[in-house]
Order: structure tokens, then sequence, then C-alpha cells
């Protein structure tokens, strides 16, 4: 099949309804939303469920690209260029766990092809089976996978000459897929990005978050921002603020449930100066990171260390502040730039905490960041990022640029 002028759509695919709070989902949401700021016709596509999906209006017309709703924009700070197309999913789909009531089924086998293909030029998918099915169905298709699995990669697809180009974040999840079927020529590496949103400084919102979490007289604000897992190492930085108490730390994401038990485990521990404030919505996170004198990135030793996307690295670059990091294979390539504060091996509470010490000591804060650190992360943008992507993919099966 061969793409017409009316095919220019450069599809994301999303096997989950957002907004949710998961890494996964804000990396996917930023990757659509970086192409559509380079000025092609982007829409992430993605399932829901709920009373509007019995809309007979939705079910005849499903694919129905538009602007992204308010509630979007400020949970994933997504500009205005980038268009979604939320799928109905009425019951019993994903309700009922079968092959044919499966949602990523329904997405490839129907409405893809029904639906979605007449006006797409090119597919960007985390899901092999949409990647399976744009082949199959005459489109050209981009890869993404972040993490070991146990699986072959069938040759006829990753052989076919559309499939463009896989991407992966780590050089161990690079090294795995290739073991797996994936041909070398047609991976590459790219870290993750941030969102120029979180360029901007906010001088006001920062000063009201050090007046809000500086409590009980203490001076000097530790911020982690992220999952809320214990390979995150999120236990360790409980232990580490016990060992400062004249610190204030500060976590950022999680959803209730991991709230709930950290800040039961804090209380346990008998740790009063770690605060939980679950999921800050990306619109309120820059100002954040920036009120803090250091950012945390600490991490557990551990299969899951091999893999991580340090997503959250390049917010925190955005801030300017001094970063205290855990040497972790998916970090280790960047020890031996000025950007990072302190580095320390994971798993150590103890020298964790002399690490933010020390920083304390050789980093004053600066209400405007350190500029040698902002300079370094304007390299690292998700839209550098797209255009990278893109820069693999035959010229005559790119997407065209709009022309507004």
């Amino acid at each position: 099949m061969k793409n017409t002028a009316a095919q220019q759509n450069y599809i994301f695919f999303l096997t989950e309804e957002i907004p949710k709070p998961e890494a996964h989902l804000v990396q996917s949401a930023n990757a659509a939303n970086a192409a559509a700021n380079l000025g092609y016709s982007t829409v992430l596509v993605y399932p829901y469920q709920g009373l509007a999906t019995f809309n007979p209006v939705h079910l005849i017309r499903p694919f129905q690209p538009r602007k992204v709703p308010a509630t979007l924009v400020k949970y994933y700070s997504l500009q205005d260029k980038l268009k979604i197309a939320p799928l109905p999913m009425p019951w019993p789909i994903d309700s009922i766990k079968s092959k044919f009531t499966d949602s990523n089924t329904i997405t490839t086998k129907y409405y893809f092809p029904f639906y979605i293909l007449s006006t797409t030029k090119i597919i960007h998918a985390w899901n092999w089976n949409f990647v399976k099915a744009a082949i199959q169905n005459g489109i050209p298709a981009i890869y993404e996978h972040h993490h070991h699995e146990d699986k072959k990669f069938e040759p006829e697809i990753v052989n076919h000459p559309l499939f463009q180009v896989a991407v992966t974040v780590a050089d161990t999840v690079r090294e795995s897929m290739i073991q797996h079927g994936m041909p070398p020529e047609k991976l590459i590496k790219l870290h993750n990005g941030y969102n120029h949103s979180f360029m901007v400084r906010q001088p006001e919102k920062t000063t009201e978050w050090r007046k809000k979490l500086l409590k009980n007289e203490r001076l000097h604000l530790v911020v982690y921002s992220g999952a809320l897992r214990q390979f995150k190492g999120i236990d360790v930085l409980i232990d580490v603020a016990a060992l400062m108490p004249n610190i204030q730390f500060v976590c950022a994401g999680g959803n209730e449930q991991e709230v709930a038990h950290y800040q039961q485990l804090a209380q346990k521990k008998q740790v009063d100066n770690i605060t939980f404030l679950g999921y800050v919505l990306h619109l309120d996170l820059p100002s954040l990171l920036q009120a803090a004198d250091i950012l945390a990135h600490p991490h557990c030793s551990g299969n899951a260390a091999t893999f991580t996307s340090p997503m959250k690295l390049f917010d925190y670059l955005t801030s300017g502040n001094p970063i205290v990091a855990t040497e972790i294979p998916s970090l280790i390539e960047f020890k031996n730039t000025k950007a990072i504060a302190a580095w320390c091996k994971p798993d150590n509470p103890t020298e964790f905490a002399k690490a933010v010490a020390q920083v304390l000591e050789t980093h004053p804060r600066k209400v405007e960041g350190y500029s040698y650190i902002i300079d370094f992360v304007k390299q690292l943008s998700w839209e550098n990022r797209a255009a990278k992507i893109l820069s693999y993919v035959d010229e005559s099966l790119r997407p065209v640029i709009n022309e507004e």
C-alpha cells in the first residue's frame, strides 16, 4: 500500500488511558508533544472508557483528532500543536479478559485498519502489536522499547523495509534487543529529554514552595521527583533524611497507595523531615525543582538499575540546581560532565548524606540556578530527540511539516 497526499498524520500510540502519573506515559506524551512542536501533524492515540463510549457518534466515527484538553495540558505540560484521539472502548472491552475483548486487539484489528490508516503517514509506538499492524497495512513504523524482555522479534517485521528504526534509552536494553533478533543497524539508543516549559524561571512560585515546605526553621530543601518505588531509592532517601534532621526532604510523585505507604514508613522510622506530595502537575513541577537547594537522584542496585530511564535527570537539569546522583549504568555516561554536583554508590544512605552535605557547602543556592547546568541540558530537549529519531527514517516516508 502506498501513502497518498491525505496520509500525513504522525500517529503516536499508547495502550493506556491518560492522564496517569506513570513515568512511561509522561515519556510517551512528551515524545508526541515534541513531534507536534516540530511542525508535524501529530496525533496521540489511546483507549478510553466510560459512559461516553456508548455515544453512537463516537462509535460510528471513533477516530476524531482534536485539541488537547486543559487537564492533559496541565498534567504533562503539553503545548497546543499536539492533537489527541481517544478511541472508545465500551464494555466488555478490557472488562472480560480474552484476546477478543482486549483493547489492543480492538485497536490493531479494527480501529487502525478501518479508521486510522487512511490518514496515517507513519506511526511511533511502544506496543509491538501496533507496530506489526502498521507494517502489515503498509505504514512505516518506529518502535520504542525500554525494558528487558525474553521474547524474539519476528524477522519478517524487523527486516521489513517499512520497519524504520527501534529506539531505546539504555545500552543494556539495546544489547538485549540485539540478542533477541533486532538488527543493530536499525536500533539506536537515545536518552529522554526535557519539556521546554521547564526552562521558564518562576521566582514567585519558587518562593511560595520554599515558604510552604521549609518547616521548623530548616533552611535547606532537598527535592526528589519521580516514581515512589523501592528500587528508585525512596527507602534509602528516608534513611538519608533520618541522618540529616536539620534538612527538609520532599518527594513529588507516586499514587495515593504509594504515598500512604511511604508516609507510614517514615512515621515508623520516626523521620519527620520528609514530606510526600504525591503527583505534582507538570504545570507546577518546574517551580518546585527550582525551589530546591539540592535535587536528589537516588537509586538501588539490581536489575532495574541497568535499564531505568533517567527522565527526571533532564527535568532536574533545567532548574540549574545541583544534583546528587547515584552511580547506575544509565547515568554513568554523565559522570565526566560538571552537570551533576556529586556521585555516590547505590544502597548507601550514609554516603548519600555525606554527598548532600558536601554539595550544600560547595554549591550555595542561586535563585537563577547555575548557568553551566542549564547550558548543558539545552542539547537534550524532547524536540531534539524527535528530530534525531526522524533522521533515521527514509526521507520519502517522513511526515511533512505543516507550513503554517
